[in-house]
């Protein structure tokens, strides 16, 4: 989504610009070129800018880690593009570095995912399509990403494949040890602690002279994972990255709080359906990578029958090794990306905060967004140039606001915070009461002997018409008052529900929503949060917070109530006059979750059931916005 230019104090700009100009002019009469710092920010160099001048190379850096079990350790395939000065001057640049598994190519087709129509609780049917992803020996590139951007400001740029993918060898692992260390490989000869080769599998060296031994990590998705996961090495070099909506837990990408549930847009994807889209390394290795990986170990974790917690999963959730991160970190996410859900990056910021230089940017849009190039630009140039732009200094989080009905199309600046969540926001508890067949109330106060309502399960009716309609068995709805000043929500909405299934297994998901809910969606017009959870898992859902329990669940008693606590995704969100906050409560939802029959009952006991809310001024500011419309 667009952005316009972020605000940030301004650190001696008018010094800056003279030296820029002094330096400029320099250059221009022969000295040789060296990087140039405006308002703490690189500037472009006329003499780093000529494409046709840069030096490209690619290489292979060999790893510490033998994934295909073959006898040698993996070696990942390189390309570096760097300014010519880099030979010609002994100029000495820091690195921006992208790592990926897709830069040689995916597969996709139909059954590449497995089939969602599945009673909960009973084994999937097996898939069957594996794509071949075409194999190409001879390429010498990787990728331009970041190239016209940071070469012409004094930065190298360096692109590596991920383990058994492109020109890389090894096998994917998709979130395994190997990706964490792979990309500390490239760091590592970077800084001359690891061997670089001409030829995958060749003894002749390449030597990284000109780099100064300091790297930047930046990506998107998987390419945001990456950077995450190198840092969790501790690697000496890696001074700051930048993760774009990244997946730092493969449990948290593919279930929910012990549901199986897929990432938004990809229904039935899995661990090992994305191992199939990115195995695009050599063909002669891949029957090995498919026997020990997708068939091996892939197939014994992930298990698609209970979606709950394992060893296989905590292998391959980042957090657990959060504490070897060193570097600074600018976290980035969208709150309504609902493939990556923001959960996501929250996690690894609360893990780090206080520890490394931290700020976290945050949009309102979907999967991606990278943040304005101004704050880029600022934080690669403090940390690997060492230009004291005070950016770490200044607010800890941006967050781009809503747009809003009627005003300009493109978002505006993202406004600066003192961090995320707000420390302004304190937790409000509403209480349901009777009606959600059509619409009950959502109140700050209890009122006792609400009594116990029932909703069907039936995915054929997906969440938006659920929410549009006026009367319905397959939901409940409970709806505080129309607003009547804006209500600004920040953090992570918890609700508790009190529930009883007539089958042994069922599927829960809820909503927090605006009403009316609109036909057409515009911007964040209806959606608030949202999260799902297995009832089954009841005896670890106690507090909410990160799942990670390893208790299993187990089938519930038909008609007996159990209680559960879980978390929402966090959001920050300013909820607009004459909307009503509503908690919506259903089964399968048609987007995510499995597809069970439909007919499953669940009963919630309204009188146990309540749900938290993030306000920014807490109780106080929920009554003055609700009481013009009591």
């Amino acid at each position: 989504m667009p952005f316009t230019k972020l605000w940030l104090p301004r650190v001696g700009i008018g010094l800056s610009f003279a030296v820029a100009v002094v330096a400029l002019s320099a250059q221009t009469k022969g000295t040789p070129a060296k990087p140039v710092f405006v308002d703490g920010q690189a500037q472009v160099v006329e003499a780093f800018s000529k494409s046709s001048e840069w030096i490209r190379e690619s290489l292979w850096v060999e790893t510490e880690f033998d994934s295909a079990h073959v006898g040698k350790h993996d070696r990942v395939f390189v390309d570096v593009t760097r300014p010519k000065q880099t030979d010609t001057d002994g100029l000495r640049v820091p690195v921006i570095y992208e790592s990926s598994p897709y830069f040689a190519g995916t597969g996709d087709g139909p059954g590449i995912n497995w089939d969602v129509h599945q009673e909960l609780g009973t084994e999937p049917t097996p898939r069957t399509f594996h794509p071949n992803i075409r194999f190409d020996a001879k390429r010498t590139r990787i990728s331009n990403d970041f190239v016209g951007t940071w070469v012409p400001r004094g930065f190298a740029v360096v692109h590596s494949e991920a383990p058994g993918t492109g020109l890389s060898t090894g096998c994917p692992t998709v979130g395994g040890v190997p990706e964490r260390y792979a990309p500390k490989a490239v760091i590592d000869w970077l800084n001359g602690r690891a061997k670089g080769f001409t030829s995958v599998d060749g003894q002749t060296q390449v030597f990284a002279k000109w780099s100064t031994g300091k790297v930047g990590m930046i990506g998107t998705s998987y390419n945001g994972t990456i950077p995450i996961a190198a840092a969790t090495t501790g690697v000496k070099g890696l001074e700051c990255i930048i993760p774009v909506s990244p997946n730092t837990s493969y449990y948290h990408y593919y279930r929910s709080n012990g549901l199986v549930r897929s990432p938004g847009g990809y229904l039935g994807e899995d661990v090992d359906s994305l191992y199939d889209f990115i195995h695009s390394g050599d063909p002669a290795l891949r029957d090995i990578a498919n026997r020990l990986y997708r068939d091996g170990e892939l197939a014994k974790g992930q298990d698609r029958k209970t979606g709950d917690y394992n060893d296989f999963w905590e292998g391959r959730d980042l957090l657990r090794f959060a504490s070897g991160i060193r570097c600074a970190v600018l976290m980035c996410h969208g709150f309504n990306d609902w493939n990556v859900v923001p959960e996501h990056s929250t996690r690894i910021s609360q893990a780090v905060k206080g520890r490394v230089p931290l700020i976290q940017y945050f949009h309102q849009g979907g999967h991606g967004g990278e943040p304005p190039m101004e704050l880029q630009n600022k934080w690669f140039t403090r940390f690997l140039y060492g230009v004291p732009n005070g950016v770490e200094n200044g607010p800890k989080a941006y967050i781009v606001r809503e747009s809003v009905p009627g005003g300009p199309r493109r978002a505006g600046p993202p406004v600066p915070y003192a961090d995320f969540p707000n420390p302004e926001a304190k937790p409000v508890t509403l209480f349901p009461t009777s009606g959600g067949r059509t619409a009950g109330g959502l109140s700050t106060s209890r009122t006792p002997k609400q009594g116990r309502e029932d909703l069907i399960d039936d995915v054929s009716f997906d969440a938006p018409s659920l929410a549009l309609a006026d009367d319905s068995t397959h939901r409940l709805i409970y709806a505080a008052p129309k607003l009547t000043t804006p209500l600004h929500l920040s953090g992570t909405a918890r609700v508790t529900l009190r529930l009883a299934s007539s089958t042994p297994a069922a599927n829960l998901s809820v909503y927090l929503v605006q009403l009316p809910w609109t036909r057409v969606q515009i911007g964040t017009a209806n959606l608030i949060t949202r999260g799902w959870a297995d009832p089954q898992n009841y005896r670890s859902l106690k507090n909410g917070g990160d799942y990670h329990f390893k208790t299993p669940g187990v089938p519930l008693k038909p008609g007996q109530f159990v209680n559960l606590t879980f978390d929402l995704q966090p959001k920050d969100q300013i909820i607009p006059a004459s909307k009503r906050i509503a908690l919506m409560i259903l089964s399968s939802d048609r987007d995510f979750t499995l597809w069970p029959k439909p007919g499953t009952t669940l009963t919630v006991d309204l009188d146990a059931t309540r749900i938290e809310l993030p306000v920014i001024g807490g109780k106080a500011a929920f009554d003055q916005s609700v009481l013009g419309a009591k």
